[in-house]
């Protein structure tokens, strides 16, 4: 029997999937149901039809899990930033144990069967944990809304009220909304007005400092606003513009200049500090960040005469946990900013053992080799497109003894492993929750050479 578009059927859900939607079976048919959950039965109504399965939308719950809870957030079906909210959080956790070992059956990695995968790491209060915000803004019969696009879309979802946000961060974009309608700020259409596309805020859990990032298709007037907000929230001390002309769904250009305040705020982690430019990577979950750095530290299990290299190393966060437990540490990262902040942040932090490059770690460590250096160990935090093919390629060729794998994405991790696997032993995946009520988490990997 072949499922047509519209066509409403009973289901029963077997397990749940990579993106936290529920999956069956209809009659040997594989369908995808989000905001179902695993051992219930439900009635759904296709909404598309692919090569080899459907989805379907969620109509009514026959048999309800007992693990279904109701979510505390009033537009969580509509903005589509969290997907597992209507999960209990302990099952959340188990979740996400599962979708690692989901992405290791499909990628098959040598010897995956026999991984060590331990259990994910929570929160205690899984809320209002989000440290950085990149809303979009749009105006809408006049007013200026700033929020999120529903997920497959280009409808803007405003959001005023968002429980995984910091609530600092929530109160000055509600803030910055008011004032680009109070000074008729000009406000980016796709279609044919250039203006403000998008508003970055970022709070340092540590000191309370905030930064932000004004991202606009052309040249703006914000002097009032500026004036209103630091007035209202004197913990900000830096408000940047970035101009971003393009036509591409890149949420940033490439030149920022500092409008107003200092060029940096200042944070900490494990048992150090440092300093973040407007630019600047750094991990969105500051509570969860702590946790994550030292397994990565304990992974790694370093000694005093090692050299190690930190890839994808942003402002070096991850690097100075090791500075002074080791030889020597080089970093390099493709934002000139974050590595002109890993400078400063190792002069300041007294380090004379580090070395840092703005560039591609494929590029730089090929080099770096030639010049005669060797990694006994090397660290990757990449994006959630994985490792580069060239900087696996590197690794493989060069193969230091030791070696660290950040993922937040476990699809491109297991992809990656395939390669590494055949030459690094796996040791454990241990998975720390960066990002509660979402169906992403992040993987901390420990290899070993052969």
């Amino acid at each position: 029997m072949t499922l047509q578009v519209k066509q409403r059927i009973p289901l029963k859900i077997k397990r749940m999937g990579i993106n936290g939607e529920g999956i069956g079976f209809y009659k040997k048919t594989l369908v995808f149901v989000p905001g179902a959950l695993k051992g219930e039965e439900v009635f759904c109504q296709i909404v598309s039809v692919k090569r080899n399965f459907v989805e379907a939308r969620l109509l009514t719950i026959n048999k309800k899990s007992k693990f279904r809870v109701e979510p505390s957030c009033a537009i969580y079906e509509e903005c589509g930033g969290c997907q597992l909210m209507h999960l209990r959080y302990d099952k959340q956790l188990e979740f996400k144990d599962d979708i690692i070992k989901q992405a290791l059956t499909k990628f098959k990695p040598l010897g995956f069967e026999n991984y060590e995968i331990r259990h994910t790491l929570g929160m205690e209060k899984p809320e209002y944990y989000r440290a950085k915000l990149q809303f979009q803004t749009r105006a809408f019969g006049g007013s200026v809304k700033a929020g999120l696009y529903a997920e497959g879309s280009h409808r803007l979802v405003s959001i005023d009220d968002c429980l995984v946000q910091d609530q600092v961060t929530q109160q000055i974009i509600n803030r910055v909304v008011e004032l680009l309608d109070k000074y008729k700020v000009p406000i980016y259409n796709e279609r044919k007005i250039a203006g403000i596309r998008t508003v970055m805020v970022r709070k340092a859990e540590k000191t309370g400092q905030v930064q932000l990032i004004f991202v606009t298709s052309r040249d703006v007037r914000l002097n009032e606003v500026i004036l209103d907000l630091v007035a209202d929230f004197p913990q900000i001390k830096t408000v940047a513009l970035n101009l971003n002309s393009s036509k591409t769904s890149d949420i940033y250009g490439d030149k920022t200049e500092i409008l107003w305040g200092v060029d940096t705020i200042s944070e900490e982690v494990l048992d150090y500090g440092f300093r973040l430019s407007p630019r600047a990577f750094y991990q969105l979950n500051p509570q969860q960040t702590q946790v994550l750095y030292g397994q990565a530290v304990a992974a790694l299990d370093v000694s005093e005469t090692d050299h190690v290299i930190d890839a994808y190393c942003g402002v070096g966060t991850i690097g100075f946990a090791f500075a002074d437990k080791v030889a020597s540490v080089r970093g390099m990262d493709i934002i000139p900013e974050a590595i002109a902040d890993a400078k400063q942040n190792a002069k300041a932090m007294g380090f004379e053992n580090t070395h840092y490059e703005a560039g591609k770690a494929e590029d730089i460590i090929p080099r770096w080799y030639r010049e005669g250096y060797r990694a006994d160990a090397i660290i990757v935090d990449p994006p959630r497109t994985g490792l580069d093919e060239k900087l696996l390629k590197t690794i493989l060729n060069y193969q230091p003894e030791k070696m660290v794998y950040v993922s937040c994405n476990t699809s491109t991790l297991a992809r990656d492993l395939v390669q590494l696997a055949k030459v690094y032993d796996v040791k454990y995946i241990q998975s720390v929750d960066m990002f509660p009520h979402t169906a992403r988490t992040e993987a901390v990997v420990k290899l070993i050479r052969r």
